[in-house]
This record gives structure tokens, C-alpha cells and sequence, in this order.
């Protein structure tokens, strides 16, 4: 999911990007001993926020991981979680849009976020959603080290 930099209509949304509520997201993530850097509407994603994880979560074989967040005026949402291994990557993503290729609430699950996803149901609470994202990435962070 893409948004213009002017803020104006998503191609699968369909609504502007609510830039209202990514700076909520970007000032609560902030706080989030969890993330060493937390970027509001970088330029290369001037519709998201962009936050990297400090790196002491993950074992040395994990290069970098970093999420990014857009979040729609119409409630429509894309979460997209990223690691970068010395051996690849892997990808998961939450998305909240219309679709052709699933239900409107659907993940796309790691390691490689196919699409067609996996049809799910979210929280219809911005806050829950997003505590429901970054609590299935806490899970992945504690098996590196329960494994």
C-alpha cells in the first residue's frame, strides 16, 4: 500500500493518508525502548513512519530489522515488519484495504509475505491494532533466544 507524498488518495485504500495518526503512532513508538530510531514521514516514505529495532533484540545473524506503518484516514492500514539476515530476509506484513486477492483485514505472513494472503479479523481500535502487531513481533523476538 502506497500513498502520494500530498497526502492524497492510496490506490488500494482509497483514502488520504492520516497523517494525524501516524504522528500519534511516531510519538508513542518513540518511547518504545524497543526501537533505537523512529522516523515521522522520511523522505524515501514520506507517507509512514519508519522505526528500526535496536539491534540488542536479535542474535548476530540479523543484520537489521525495521517496521514501517501507514495508517489511512478511513481506518485502513499497512504494517510491514522487515529483518534483514546475513542469509536473507524475511517479511511479514498486516494490512487493513480493499483487496481482489483477500478479505479487507489479512496478513501476509513471514518469511516471504505472499500475496494472495491470509484472510484475518482486526481490532477495529487503532491502538489495538497496532498492539496486536507489535505484540506477534515480541513472540518472533523471544524465540530467537528460546530456541
Amino acid at each position: 500500500m502506497t500513498s502520494r507524498e500530498d497526502g492524497t488518495a492510496d490506490e488500494d485504500s482509497g483514502a488520504p493518508t492520516d497523517f494525524d495518526r501516524l504522528e500519534v503512532v511516531a510519538e508513542r513508538l518513540a518511547t518504545d525502548d524497543r526501537f533505537a530510531r523512529v522516523e515521522r514521514q522520511p523522505e524515501f516514505a514520506p507517507d509512514r513512519v519508519f522505526c528500526v529495532y535496536d539491534d540488542g533484540f536479535y542474535p548476530s545473524s540479523v543484520d537489521e530489522v525495521r517496521l514501517e506503518i501507514a495508517w489511512f484516514e478511513n481506518g485502513d492500514v499497512s504494517i510491514h515488519y522487515h529483518e534483514d539476515h546475513e542469509d536473507g530476509r524475511f517479511d511479514h506484513r498486516w494490512d487493513r484495504h480493499p483487496s481482489d486477492h483477500n478479505a479487507r483485514d489479512h496478513v501476509h505472513p513471514g518469511p516471504d509475505a505472499p500475496t494472495p494472503g491470509v484472510d484475518d479479523s482486526y481490532p477495529e481500535d487503532w491502538r489495538n491494532v497496532l498492539a496486536m502487531g507489535l505484540g506477534e513481533i515480541g513472540e518472533r523476538q523471544r524465540g530467537f533466544w528460546t530456541s
